[in-house]
């Protein structure tokens, strides 16, 4: 639940690319484990170590136990891509510190969090550049106004709990700002490209268990005469879906790389999420479809991939949105 955190927070000070590699892993056995792990980590925990300062971190890390769960609070209703459209305000108050109001929706894990990182504006005329994140326990000892949403009934991933957090005037110190006011923007920008390298790993767990059930499957049903595995129909499948997936793989492998080295790896991210995620969907397809009518009853596990698989093309960014956001990096390269 820690593992880019430094062993001085109770985490294993590993990178990127052994995040990827862990998350890749759950997943290929549960969708929605490999979720609250890629997100916890990837939009709480690395964030706070990455940018919060030394008390922050002592604070926040060291109050609860390393298998607590954090939550980023970034979407709304009506500013889900468009971050810019955020309206939950964030007043300065006479004492200094700041207070929040307004409704975070999509918050992933945000029934079971402890804390979270939730982002608001300080001027709405000012856009993205008044969006601010804060640093918010949800000790409910200590925060008066803070309200969980019900639990959204989801298609996929329902292992995860998805709801929204409502804020009434929630009194937050002014020590809990992260960064700068003003600077969340950028932080969730940022911090986006790595949520996107976990995505991308949790699309390829989630493909390889489908290929593999495929090919397991395969080899045991008999038709025609012999087993699935002998139909060419099928073995032009399972080649397609084993090329796609180490396709997908190789550019999350390059995306987390880029990262752990500093290099701005926001193409790479995208096209690494954009692909992973499309490959995801595609091999749980092609697992229902070999598996016939036992893909699509919930006596085998191939249902479930494939309704696992469809979030991982859309949180985190719908592909629609990482497209354009690959289009924009290959054409500034090209300038």
């Amino acid at each position: 639940m820690r593992v880019t955190v430094s062993p001085k927070y109770g985490g294993t000070g590993l990178d990127m690319l052994s995040l990827s590699l862990v998350v890749e892993e759950l997943s290929r056995g549960c969708g929605s484990t490999g979720s609250i792990v890629s997100i916890h980590n990837c939009l709480y925990a690395n964030l706070l170590h990455r940018l919060g300062t030394d008390e922050q971190q002592e604070r926040f890390f060291n109050k609860y136990g390393k298998q607590t769960i954090g939550a980023f609070a970034l979407s709304e209703a009506d500013a889900g891509s468009d971050v810019a459209a955020m309206s939950t305000r964030a007043a300065k108050d006479a004492d200094g510190s700041w207070i929040l109001s307004g409704t975070k929706a999509w918050v992933t894990s945000g029934i079971e969090a402890v804390a979270g990182i939730i982002f608001a504006t300080v001027d709405p005329a000012l856009k993205y550049k008044g969006i601010t994140a804060f640093l918010v326990d949800f000790d409910k000892g200590n925060l008066a106004g803070l309200h969980r949403g019900r639990p959204e009934d989801k298609l996929g991933i329902r292992g995860t709990s998805t709801c929204d957090l409502i804020l009434e005037n929630v009194r937050v110190p002014e020590g809990n700002v992260l960064g700068t006011v003003g600077g969340g923007m950028r932080i969730a920008m940022e911090q986006l490209d790595r949520a996107r390298i976990g995505i991308a790993s949790q699309a390829l767990g989630i493909s390889q268990a489908a290929l593999e059930t495929a090919v397991q499957y395969a080899k045991q049903r008999t038709a025609f005469g012999g087993t699935l595995i002998d139909l060419p129909a099928v073995r032009t499948r399972i080649a397609e879906i084993a090329t796609k997936i180490e396709m997908a793989r190789l550019l999350v492998r390059k995306a987390a790389g880029e990262l752990d080295r500093g290099l701005r790896a926001t193409k790479a991210c995208s096209m690494a999420k954009w692909v992973a995620g499309e490959t995801a969907t595609y091999a749980a397809h092609g697992c229902q479809q070999i598996l016939g009518g036992m893909g699509y009853v919930k006596n085998l596990p191939a249902e479930r991939y494939y309704r696992d698989a469809r979030i991982t093309e859309i949180y985190g960014g719908v592909t629609d949105v990482q497209k354009s956001i690959v289009a924009e990096q290959v054409i500034r390269e090209l300038e």
